[in-house]
């Protein structure tokens, strides 16, 4: 159906024609000294409010590479080439307009929907039961004065939003699940008893056909991969998403930094959901895997799914808030839905934009309403630059 395909097209309000050759400078020498606090060794601190400059660059860097992924995906149902990329990874930068961010295109990586479809869908169209789809790609900066600009060598993976049928279902796949972990952190990791919403674990570790590798195996074996190529070197991992893909985001944060708990590993989301329970946040915490949200605070998306009681910690891991009777929050936990915020927050608000003017649900969550809101916001008490107009529709 093309009008699906206009239709989220719309929706996701990619500028096409902006000028992506004007990425953020990031020419300060700062950046290089300070790499490690403005990817969160400090949790951000005196960095947010007000917004460093330094940082701000950065964040717009990563949500260009957001960007791409969107811009990359195939839309139109009745193309073969539905739910793919459009571009050959060598050239994927430069055919979404992005030439000069110094990384290469080294893996294409693909999320795969874990819903048993019935019998009928064999006679739907295609793009109904669609369950692998092209869902965003990891790069390595291979330019020495951008490595040198940036103090070390950074690989990122980067995720676009949902897009594909399935994937709307596995978002609505809202009770929480036992995240399951490999290697040397099992035993300590079952203890703790985590727990993420079922529906994104599901496009993260599923696989089809049978034996074709789970997104969560392309990661770990391409990150693999290249630190290897480039052993001995300052590395870092950054992981990037936008709406579905900042919550594939954090999982694929937890589970690099559990496997290769060496490797610094940051988290910068925009409009993502709840992920997961306290106790993995907790887990994100200790094992020092940092994250950044980038929250619009008109945005319903950061609002769901669940329900977050929290803060006030009472014996045997139970939680109490003044305001909730016992028997809600009772029921809503035997339910699996208590969520957690992770992470640290940048909350900004498309009110605070004089260019915006009167946006509906969608427009709160696009990505160019993120871009447009972090390279305007200045501070809580003054919160947009009257010229910023960068991101916006023309």
């Amino acid at each position: 159906m093309p009008q699906v395909a206009l239709h989220l097209e719309k929706l996701i309000n990619l500028q096409e024609d902006h000028n992506h050759n004007n990425v953020p400078s990031m020419q300060s020498s700062k950046l290089a000294k300070r790499w490690k606090e403005y990817h969160g060794m400090n949790n951000w601190d005196g960095l947010l409010d007000p917004l460093d400059d330094n940082l701000r660059a950065e964040i717009l860097r990563y949500g260009h590479f957001v960007e791409t992924a969107y811009k990359s995906f195939e839309f139109d149902p009745s193309s073969p080439n539905y739910a793919n990329s459009r571009f050959h990874k060598k050239n994927l930068f430069e055919r979404c307009g992005l030439p000069n961010t110094g990384y290469k295109v080294t893996k294409y990586l693909r999320a795969t929907s874990g819903i048993q479809l019935p019998s009928w869908v064999d006679k739907a169209p295609t793009w109904v039961g669609k369950q692998s789809s092209y869902i965003g790609y990891i790069a390595v900066c291979h330019n020495k004065e951008v490595i040198k600009r940036l103090g070390r060598r950074d690989i990122v993976v980067a995720y676009r939003g949902t897009t594909t049928c399935l994937e709307w279902l596995e978002n609505f796949r809202a009770t929480l699940t036992n995240l399951p972990i490999s290697g040397h952190t099992k035993r300590c990791f079952e203890k703790s008893g985590a727990m993420v919403e079922s529906g994104f674990l599901s496009l993260y570790n599923s696989s089809f056909p049978a034996k074709s590798p789970s997104l969560q195996e392309m990661v770990r074996r391409e990150i693999s991969r290249i630190l290897q190529t480039y052993r001995g070197e300052h590395m870092s991992l950054t992981v990037t998403g936008h709406s579905l893909g900042a919550a594939l985001a954090t999982l694929t944060a937890y589970d690099i930094k559990a496997a290769l708990p060496g490797l610094p590993v940051t988290v910068i989301s925009f409009g993502g959901p709840r992920v997961g329970d306290r106790r993995f946040r907790r887990q994100l915490e200790r094992q020092g895997t940092k994250v950044l949200r980038i929250v619009n605070s008109e945005d319903v998306i950061t609002k769901v799914p669940g329900f977050v009681f929290d803060d006030e910690v009472a014996s045997g891991g139970k939680v109490h808030v003044a305001g909730f009777p016992r028997w809600v929050q009772k029921r809503v936990e035997e339910a699996q839905w208590v969520y957690a915020e992770v992470g640290r927050e940048l909350r900004l608000c498309s009110r605070n934009s004089p260019y915006l003017g009167n946006t509906n649900v969608a427009t709160c969550h696009e990505l160019n309403t993120y871009l447009h809101l972090v390279d305007g916001f200045i501070s809580s008490t003054c919160p947009f630059r009257a010229s910023a107009k960068r991101f916006l529709r023309r």
